[in-house]
């Protein structure tokens, strides 16, 4: 165990919120009467995301596009499981205009709030039953800013949409329990123009053209938190394949084709060195969405099918294609814990790096750790003590993070972090974990108290003296 090391305290709604999930289960929570869910979680970053009460199965979108106006006509069906006698319940939700809202086949009364819908069935939901939620919308879905600047949600392109959704941009175009905890499978239906493509997560399950529009027909059958879900739509070239057993569905905007062929070509390679490395690929589908979007300035880990805004570099690819264990698979308790994302697929990206024949692992720490202190942006937040949500995404969460488990690496030695990676990825697959849980397995699986190293490389501020 950790001896020491400062414990973090987050709310107990979003502890048990995660216990649930990572347990795989929904018990019925005893009630003395009905009472609406909470309207959060109590995320110390974002404490209205999510909702209690309830646990998401599954989500059924049926979404008609038309980037002329950019218009969408859809309609959201969810499946849900009640955790508490319910008399009302809310979904996170930013996107147009709500024309009608039943439950189980009732219309139900609804009323919005800053990003919350809240639904009052017209009669009470015990704890333990299921339930069925049909939203119908239609108007322009919008992207936000975040915190740190950053843009995410439907976000419209000259040919189409870039649709993203870390840490809140999901509720734009589809009503959600909005948060990592909370995973689901879910299958798209999205009717675009004919001579557009649509690409969302898992298989493609069909697609067919209807008079003027195509129909584009996908299925993710692994459970996936809301924000790694995307709708793209756009002019793209397909390529579908399969290795490893493994579907393939590569989609690239024409005018990105050529930079981008390099870089996907190794996503084969990187698979299996990633397997290798952390255990087998948690999904049953890969590849990749390329998109012309420069004003979005990221590319995002969508589950099964990571994106980006223009051709990505092979370092970018690693990134991505990492993300799919750590931060995908395996999600975070809550977005303070960004770490266990960033920093473990940017150690990622370093050791394909080693892979091909460029610098080791070893060598990046070297060379990380020869950047002065002065240089703060790399060494500050440190990137377990992230303060709030305008630094999420720090370069020290990204870099610092990835140095953490360089140190770790070379303390414990190679044996024990490997078996330390795959018992994460494994032991966590299609749940949630939290910080401490990371650093007790650890210790569990090397014997050795790491509390000072992960003190330093995690919660210190400034530049560690190592």
């Amino acid at each position: 165990m950790v001896t020491g090391r400062r414990a973090r305290a987050w709310p107990a709604a979003l502890l048990a919120a995660a216990s649930l999930t990572a347990a795989g289960a929904a018990p019925a929570l005893a009630s003395a009467q009905f009472a609406p869910g909470a309207d959060g979680l109590g995320d110390p970053f974002f404490p209205h995301a999510g909702n209690g009460g309830y646990e998401v199965a599954h989500y059924d979108l049926r979404l008609d596009y038309r980037p002329d106006g950019a218009r969408l006509e859809a309609r959201a069906r969810i499946d849900a499981n009640a955790t508490q006698d319910l008399s009302a319940f809310d979904l996170d939700y930013r996107g147009p205009r709500i024309r009608s809202v039943r439950v189980d086949g009732r219309r139900a009364a609804y009323g919005r709030t800053g990003q919350e819908l809240v639904i009052t069935p017209d009669a009470g939901l015990p704890a333990g039953s299921r339930f069925e939620v049909v939203v119908r919308y239609s108007g322009r879905p919008r992207q936000i800013v975040d915190p740190d600047g950053g843009i995410e949600g439907w976000v419209r392109t000259d040919d189409g949409a870039f649709v993203v959704g870390e840490p809140q941009g999901s509720p734009t175009w589809f009503p959600c329990n909005d948060y990592p905890t909370d995973k689901a499978t879910y299958a798209f239906r999205i009717t675009v123009p004919r001579r557009l493509e649509a690409i969302a997560n898992g298989s493609l399950i069909e697609r067919r053209r209807r008079g003027r529009t195509s129909v584009w027909r996908w299925r993710e059958r692994s459970p996936m938190a809301s924000y790694l879900a995307t709708a793209t739509i756009g002019q793209f070239r397909l390529e579908r394949s399969r290795f490893g057993g493994l579907e393939s569905v590569v989609a690239v905007d024409p005018r990105e084709r050529k930079a981008s062929r390099g870089p996907l070509s190794k996503i084969p390679a990187m698979t299996r060195l990633f397997e290798s490395l952390f255990g087998p690929y948690p999904f049953d589908e890969t590849g990749a969405i390329v998109d012309h979007a420069p004003k979005v300035g990221y590319a995002l880990e969508t589950q099964t099918r990571p994106i980006y805004d223009r051709a990505p570099g092979q370092p970018t690819v690693a990134h991505e294609l990492a993300h799919q264990w750590f931060g995908d698979s395996v999600s975070v308790a809550s977005w303070p814990e960004i770490w266990l994302n960033e920093g473990f697929a940017t150690w990622a990206e370093w050791r394909w790096a080693e892979h091909r024949g460029g610098r080791s692992t070893a060598r990046a720490f070297r060379h990380m750790l020869a950047v002065p202190a002065d240089q703060d942006r790399y060494w500050d937040p440190p990137p377990g003590a992230v303060p709030d949500p305008s630094k999420l995404f720090a370069d020290s969460v990204y870099v610092r993070g990835a140095m953490a488990l360089e140190a770790l690496r070379q303390r414990i030695g190679d044996d024990a972090f490997y078996a330390t990676m795959r018992d994460w990825t494994q032991g966590h697959a299609y749940g949630n974990a939290s910080i401490e849980q990371f650093t007790a397995l650890a210790e569990a699986r090397s014997g050795q108290d790491l509390d000072s190293l992960f003190a330093t490389w995690l919660d210190q501020p400034g530049k560690p003296a190592v």
